[in-house]
């Protein structure tokens, strides 16, 4: 087995520790979260990329882009939601 082979465990340990990390309500363990998202992002195209998982690879800088939205979302006050009328 190759050792890229091996990658994927470890991609989806720190793609389980960034989701437990984004359900906090600090933000301080939230941006973690999404650095970890991000670590996972680029381990799971490194893999994808051995494997010719191309839909993988899509999928993953879909996210990635994301996580990012996410990493500026997240050190922004927070805005109070607009009121919206009821029916």
């Amino acid at each position: 087995m190759d050792w890229i082979d091996l990658l994927q465990w470890p991609a989806m340990v720190v793609t389980v520790i960034a989701a437990w990390l984004i359900g906090s309500l600090q933000p301080g363990r939230r941006f973690v979260g999404f650095c970890c998202f991000l670590l996972s992002n680029l381990l799971w195209v490194i893999w994808g990329w051995h494997a010719e998982a191309w839909a993988l690879i899509t999928l993953q800088v879909c996210l990635a882009l994301m996580n990012l939205r996410g990493v500026k979302k997240n050190d922004a006050p927070a805005q109070p939601e607009p009121d919206t009328p009821r029916a």
